[in-house]
């Protein structure tokens, strides 16, 4: 099952001065036919050209899903030996 990033797709808005640079440089480098800067357009750029930036983003997301996959086995071995003990206790 492929899951797709619908963020991917949305345009990007000069809300700041930032924004208003970056969007303006990513259309500089990637010309698109609508003149619209997606979100997708501006990762493709900084892949290129500032991939060690993203890769510190995607790290630091990677090991923060981890550490929520470990809490979240902890949290359900718990929830099942509290289950069984409380199996136990009733006779069930």
């Amino acid at each position: 099952m492929e899951v797709k990033n619908t963020s991917l797709a949305e345009t990007v808005q000069p809300e700041n001065e930032l924004k208003e640079w970056l969007v303006n440089y990513v259309g500089d480098k990637t010309a698109p036919e609508d003149e619209n800067v997606t979100v997708e357009n501006i990762v493709e750029v900084l892949s290129t050209e500032f991939p060690e930036f993203l890769m510190v983003i995607a790290e630091e997301n990677w090991v923060r899903g981890y550490q929520q996959a470990l809490e979240d086995v902890d949290l359900g071995q718990k929830l099942a030996q509290e289950e069984k003990n409380e199996t136990i206790h009733t006779g069930e």
